[in-house]
């Protein structure tokens, strides 16, 4: 039975206990088949929500591109100001959205409030973005001639998410494609539906009260058969997909055969540096959040730290000590640490990976375990484990979206360290905790570190909206949030313009009549 916090909040966001999945704003379809979305905090069933079908998600395609001809015409400034609402209904809104986040992922309180600080924050970020959507001008061979640049909406975003940021991640890049003049259309992780449930409650109300045609902002749920309905339709230019690299190679070929485009976020094998002229509290509280923190379930999660030789023992002291104190239990009680893993797959592979790294000849210095009693009833809470290995073992090569923390000893210079962090097939966040200028200088070279992001002296956990975000290698090479990530969302266009008597051409040919 679910609590009354938990019940108003509920209430608030308008979750009832069948929700439509399919939805252009203010209208929502009807449903045959629904999923159900139960809370690994204590195994409930929250609520259900309805399929999409292939028809309705055909009819939402085409109300999308019909609303796209009317929101592209809007001046950016004008659609920022939309976006600045949406961002103000999310800040009154903080603490349900937040309080949900929590109860249907399983994060912390404060991390689901921070998710949504997040939304909030690219909202910001979107609505000054709106008055500097810029070209360039540049200086024609011809004269009496001019050229420039300008950028144009791409029409419809397909919004692939995963359930560990399952509202955060659609905000970055809707925020910015509403901005640039494109409509979305979300599929939000089947894991953690209602929380799109949710977050279309909001935008759709900001956008009927603005007069705003229905189609902007569109809702589709399911399995991955939905998504599959995205990536194959000509109509629908970009597909932004966060998950798994299995997934994202899918979505690529298929989004690919069509020559459409793809923004690929995708898994991390993320690993902090730890040299001999490390502040060593400093790297245990990063190293500690980051292999702890959402459960291990973050894309940006420390998953190896290479320790230097002179200062393993200590840090493995340290870790143990720093272990002994965690609290798992109720991510909505402020006093855990830790609170569940997604589901009991989850757990699962969890075990599995265990017990095969252990196989391989990894040394299991906290073990880990699975958690039981009452208020561990959902089966999905696990203890954080830390493994002695070897950077080439196989389940040390893969991403197990679990707190499973391997430490690996480097000997020598730093290029020894950077060479092990770089050989694994992803490239998201990378960090090095030293206070040596040439080792974090060499670290940020060209020859240093080959992940998307790379920090000195912070971990490898959590992001910035004003930087782009995203990864290399087999992580997509997609970029969101910050910086130019916009230009994603947009086609750009060169212009020459003649404003001279004559008509010369380029490289001096002469086409007279």
């Amino acid at each position: 039975m679910q609590n009354t916090s938990i019940s108003s909040t509920l209430e608030q966001l308008g979750i009832k206990p069948s929700n439509s999945g399919s939805s252009t704003g203010s209208i929502s379809f009807k449903y045959d088949q629904t999923i159900s979305s139960y809370s690994p905090v204590n195994g409930e069933k929250i609520a259900e929500v309805g399929i999409t079908s292939k028809e309705d998600f055909n009819r939402i395609v085409e109300t999308a591109s019909e609303a796209f001809l009317q929101w592209r015409a809007i001046p950016a400034p004008q659609r920022g100001e939309i976006v600045r609402q949406f961002g103000d209904r999310l800040r009154a809104l903080k603490e349900p959205l937040g309080m949900l986040v929590s109860y249907e992922m399983g994060k912390s309180l404060q991390e689901g409030l921070g998710e949504v600080q997040e939304m909030i924050d690219i909202c910001d970020f979107a609505v000054g973005l709106s008055r500097q959507l810029h070209g360039l001008t540049m200086h024609s061979e011809r004269p009496g001639h001019r050229m420039y640049e300008q950028y144009h909406p791409l029409g419809i975003v397909g919004i692939i998410s995963a359930f560990n940021f399952p509202v955060a991640v659609w905000s970055w890049n809707t925020a910015l494609a509403w901005v640039s003049g494109d409509v979305c259309i979300w599929k939000p992780s089947e894991k953690a539906p209602l929380c799109g449930v949710a977050c279309q409650h909001i935008i759709a109300q900001v956008l009927k009260e603005n007069n705003m045609p229905e189609g902007i902002s569109c809702l589709v749920n399911g399995d991955y058969k939905v998504g599959e309905y995205m990536t194959q339709h000509h109509n629908i230019p970009l597909i932004s997909a966060t998950g798994s690299i299995r997934m994202g190679k899918i979505v690529a070929q298929t989004v690919a055969a069509r020559l459409g485009k793809s923004l690929l976020e995708l898994g991390g094998n993320n690993a902090i540096i730890v040299t001999p002229d490390a502040d060593l509290k400093m790297t245990i509280i990063g190293a500690v959040f980051g292999a702890v923190g959402t459960a291990g379930q973050r894309c940006t999660s420390t998953r190896r730290l290479i320790i230097h030789e002179s200062v393993y023992d200590q840090v493995v002291e340290s870790l143990q000590k720093a272990y002994g104190q965690l609290k798992i239990g109720d991510p909505l009680n402020s006093e855990n640490h830790m609170g569940p893993l997604i589901d009991k797959d989850a757990v699962s592979m969890y075990q599995k990976a265990l017990e095969a790294v252990e196989k391989e000849g990894g040394k299991l210095l906290i073990p880990g375990g699975v958690l039981s009693g009452d208020q561990y009833q959902s089966g999905c809470y696990v203890k954080p484990a830390i493994v002695e290995a070897e950077n080439h073992f196989k389940m040390v090569q893969e991403e197990t979206f679990a707190p499973i923390l391997y430490l690996i000893k480097y000997k020598g210079a730093i290029e020894n360290a950077i060479e092990l962090q770089n050989a694994v097939p992803q490239g998201l966040s990378s960090a090095i905790m030293t206070t040596n200028l040439r080792e974090a200088e060499a670290f940020l070279a060209a020859w240093g570190s080959d992940c998307g992001i790379a920090n000195v002296n912070i971990g490898t956990s959590g992001a910035e909206i004003g930087g782009a975000f995203g990864g290399e290698k087999e992580t997509g090479g997609g970029r969101e949030s910050g910086s130019d990530a916009w230009k994603v969302y947009m086609r750009r266009q060169t212009n020459t313009i003649n404003y001279s008597t004559e008509l010369p051409l380029a490289q001096g040919i002469k086409f007279e009549f």
